[in-house]
């Protein structure tokens, strides 16, 4: 699969729109636009076993955040309250920025 053009950031709120998490909000932690997936904050936890190592001397189970599809999240509209579609406008300056289909909010910070 190649790398596919992302409106998502790390750091953004998403919420989930299909799967086991729907409904559920959190926030980007990592993107992988080559597997067109990502990683949100204390959604899709998976239990890994692990043996003791240098690095962990205590083994056990360790619990950790699994990757959804990139296309199963939308961006939150601080505005609007929830996952919204977004579109790219160019302002007056030249500066592009990320907008919200619905309100028209800019979700760019900065």
């Amino acid at each position: 699969m190649s790398a596919i053009k992302l409106k998502l950031k790390k750091d953004d709120i998403v919420e989930v729109i299909a799967g086991r998490e729907k409904g559920k909000k959190g926030k980007i932690l990592a993107l992988f636009p080559n597997d067109g997936r990502l990683t949100v904050e204390k959604l899709n936890m998976l239990k890994r076993h692990t043996k003791p190592s240098a690095q962990n001397k205590q083994g056990g189970i360790v619990e950790k955040e699994g990757m959804l599809a990139i296309s199963n999240v939308l961006l939150v509209c601080d505005k609007c309250g929830k996952g919204v579609r977004i579109k790219r406008k160019k302002l007056e300056d030249g500066k592009r920025v990320r907008v919200c289909v619905k309100c028209g909010e800019v979700m760019d910070k900065g």
